[in-house]
């Protein structure tokens, strides 16, 4: 199986709007072989847990503002690793520190990886 148009029409949304609180390293990965109850995985990195939880945060107003609805969150309080979940598509959203220990990219690293359309920044190279 691969990841629906549908899944991957709010993983570009969700990547737009974690990249737009300055969101790192975001990766996608398609897990829709192996978990028969989400399409694709977002994972992003951000570097204090103010900014997880403003990441984690633009990233369901604006799902939730697109007409699609947030099925559960965790972890939103701590800001250390929020779970976002919206049925097709589940985001990560992680402490630096809590990414690199839990280490999700290796845990699926046999899923593909989906492409993210991100603007670029000025200075990037």
């Amino acid at each position: 199986m691969t990841a629906t148009d549908h899944a991957k029409q709010i993983l570009q949304l969700a990547a737009r709007a974690a990249d737009s609180k300055s969101g790192e390293d975001l990766v996608a990965l398609d897990v829709s072989g192996p978990l028969p109850l989400t399409d694709v995985f977002l994972l992003v990195s951000g570097r204090v847990e103010r900014n997880v939880i403003a990441i984690a945060g633009e990233i369901e107003d604006q799902l939730n503002e697109a007409g699609v609805k947030t099925l559960r969150r965790e972890g939103k309080a701590e800001g250390r690793w929020v779970l976002l979940d919206f049925g097709d598509l589940v985001v990560h959203v992680f402490h630096e520190e809590d990414r690199m220990y839990y280490a999700l990219e290796r845990l699926w690293k046999d899923c593909p990886v989906v492409p993210l359309e991100l603007p670029v920044h000025e200075g990037a190279e």
